[in-house]
């Protein structure tokens, strides 16, 4: 199909190989000999419209085509018309360097017209995705928030006030489940100068700010008042120009009556600075947003949960909301952490893999260089890496998997289990091998692969979370029945019973000198357990959704925990004091790593993205983003050389940390 340009043509579709338009009959012309116009996509109501075009250039690669076409043909309205085109047209080159905003292709004037080509965007709109999925929770408002507001926080960093911020403004990409802001509007700045005499408003009605609906100035503070209209949307699937038609401004006073589901109450106060009237009462800056929400976000748990629901499948594994909601397409999924046992920095892993089979790829990257991708096939539930870094053991459906890592080679298999091996862990001698799963936990010489000691499970449920005592006497085993079971790991002698969270066990460790055991909870919580009476010494509360990882300094100072409300958390081991909250991933973090010098931690995410971070200071390091799904867990070598991620993409990577 080819698409008129004409911007006054009424029916400007047209079949592939005519010449001239059927309708109006203007020639069917390539833009600048290479972009060849297929689609109309939108009309800008008397200056021009946007269609979909193929790059001749570039394989036919789709990108978007603004078209600017003033029906106003006064000489001041075009000399302005291309002044402020090119003026914004070198914003949006600018702005284009983040890679969640289109990257602008071209700009240019043809036959009279102004063009701007940008990249397309392949996703789903959030107010298409709200009448699929219906409305977010406050966790899903909360994560929408984070993602979002550093884009917007670097469009205002360049002087940029995006004017029409709404949900069928920002598309969640299908590549990566990232959030990107698109339009601009050109077409509306223009509107607006040209025909401010008129009145004319910039925006779509509901989200617009009053000083924007008056033809005043805008600000920073008008940007996020949309973006609180949005938020109020998303929350309720009520379009905010309902209420206005009936209520003018009114309406924001009291948007609260409108939200039907329990409302975070920290995340409301956020929501509603957000939606005040006067532009002076609200946030000034995106960076004053993200520090109210990162200090509400240490407050406790504070979330509803309305929406914190998991779904189980037919096989006994947990799916959560998220799932639900951008529809990822996995056949096997089950809640899980990341255990680091005794002083190395050695791994045990209990989750979902997809694995085996052998790749190489070596390629270097600023400040890291991944040096290897391993596939594993068929499903690994659960995986272990011994403390010498040579050994991986995986485990699947009633099977245990031997590999050599250097070279990739399958060493051994054998079976002891009648369902899924679940959660693995290995002794700090590399000796003994622990499998959990759904039926017993099972005691193994990890050298010859022989069965030492059969645990009846004395759990009620399937055991999730295993870890093992520095000195190797003990066997900690956590499960979904809600209990944490100390065994002695030789005798197989079950010394105390641990009961007080309230909902299923997904992680343990640690400390390395074998006294504090850490339990992390479905029930949002974590606690401290003297490893060798059981006595509960404390809880910490500030997370606000399931715990999926601990992992325990070097110098026994610092827990550090990840949740699936997509913060990782740093407190005092002794005191049991939140030390800092770190930010960054925009989806649950599966899995933490901490090096043996205890100088950083790596976190996994379900954002597809590995995360490196100084542990005195909390800042952020490295992002890696070399993972095409969900990042399941991640460690790092005893040497402190080598971190390891796996993830839903069916491989386990191997970075080395270049200094």
């Amino acid at each position: 199909m080819s698409c008129c340009l004409n911007p006054d043509c009424q029916n400007p579709h047209n079949p592939d190989g005519a010449k001239f338009c059927h309708s109006c009959g203007m020639p069917l012309v390539q833009l600048q000999g290479h972009y060849r116009i297929i689609r109309l996509l939108s009309a800008q109501g008397g200056f021009g419209r946007t269609y979909i075009a193929e790059d001749t250039h570039k394989l036919n690669e789709c990108c978007v085509v603004k078209q600017l076409a003033p029906k106003n043909r006064d000489p001041w309205v075009l000399e302005k018309s291309i002044q402020l085109f090119e003026q914004e047209a070198r914003r949006l080159q600018l702005l284009g360097e983040h890679t969640q905003i289109p990257t602008m292709f071209a700009y240019f004037e043809q036959e009279q017209h102004l063009y701007l080509v940008q990249q397309y965007i392949e996703g789903q709109t959030l107010v298409d995705e709200l009448k699929e999925y219906g409305t977010f929770s406050s966790q899903e408002i909360r994560e929408f928030l984070f993602d979002f507001l550093g884009i917007l926080q670097f469009v205002h960093q360049h002087g940029v006030i995006h004017r029409d911020i709404k949900p069928d403004n920002i598309i969640r990409r299908h590549s990566d489940h990232k959030l990107v802001l698109i339009d601009f509007g050109i077409a509306k700045q223009l509107s607006a100068t040209i025909m401010s005499q008129t009145g004319t408003t910039v925006g779509s009605f509901g989200y617009v700010p009053i000083e924007q609906m008056e033809g005043g100035k805008v600000y920073p503070a008008s940007d996020l008042y949309s973006l609180g209209a949005t938020c109020f949307h998303l929350l309720t699937s009520i379009h905010p120009w309902q209420l206005w038609k009936t209520q003018g401004y009114g309406w924001v006073a009291h948007w609260r009556e409108h939200v039907q589901e329990p409302l975070d109450n920290a995340l409301g106060k956020v929501l509603n600075r957000l939606l005040q009237e006067n532009y002076q009462q609200r946030y000034q800056s995106v960076e004053e947003v993200l520090e109210d929400l990162s200090i509400e976000s240490q407050r406790g748990p504070v979330l509803s949960p309305a929406r914190f629901f998991w779904t189980q499948s037919h096989s006994g594994a947990f799916t959560d909301s998220f799932t639900k909601r951008h529809k990822l397409k996995k056949t096997l999924l089950i809640g899980g952490s990341i255990l680091l046992v005794g002083f190395g920095g050695y791994g045990v892993w209990q989750l979902k893999t997809h694995f085996l089979n052998t790749d190489f790829i070596t390629f270097n990257k600023l400040k890291y260089d991944l040096a290897a991708i391993r596939k594993l096939q068929p499903v690994a539930m659960s995986i272990a890496i011994s403390p010498d870094g040579k050994t991986l053991v995986s485990g699947d459906d009633q099977e245990i998997k031997i590999w050599n890592l250097s070279p990739w080679k399958l060493k051994q298999s054998f079976a002891g289990h009648a369902k899924w091996v679940l959660s693995l862990a290995i002794s700090p001698d590399g000796k003994t091998l622990a499998s959990g799963g759904q039926d017993w936990i099972q005691i193994w010489n990890l050298s010859t692969g022989k069965v030492k000691n059969t645990l009846i499970n004395r759990h009620n449920d399937e055991v999730i979370a295993l870890a093992i005592s520095p000195d190797g006497q003990m066997l900690v085993s956590g499960s979904r029945d809600k209990t944490i079971n100390i065994w002695d790991l030789k005798t197989g002698e079950l010394k105390h019973i641990l009961t007080g969270h309230m909902d299923q066990i997904f992680s343990l460790a640690i400390s390395p000198d074998g006294q504090t055991l850490a339990s992390g909870s479905r029930d949002r919580t974590i606690k401290l357990w003297n490893l060798h009476t059981g006595e509960l010494k404390t809880t910490l509360v500030g997370h606000t959704a399931t715990i999926n990882s601990l992992v325990i300094s070097p110098d026994e100072q610092t827990l550090v925990s990840g949740s699936k409300d997509t913060t990782i958390k740093l407190w005092n081991l002794n005191t049991g004091k939140l030390k800092s909250t770190l930010l960054g991933h925009t989806r649950k973090v599966n899995s933490l790593a901490i090096s043996p010098d205890g100088q950083i931690v790596a976190s996994g995410s379900q954002d597809r993205s590995v995360k490196i971070w100084k542990l005195s200071t909390g800042k952020l390091k490295l992002t890696l983003d070399e993972h095409n799904d969900e990042v399941i867990y991640v460690a790092i070598t005893p040497d402190g050389q080598t971190l390891v991620s796996g993830s839903y993409d069916g491989t386990i990577k191997m970075f080395l940390l270049l200094d």
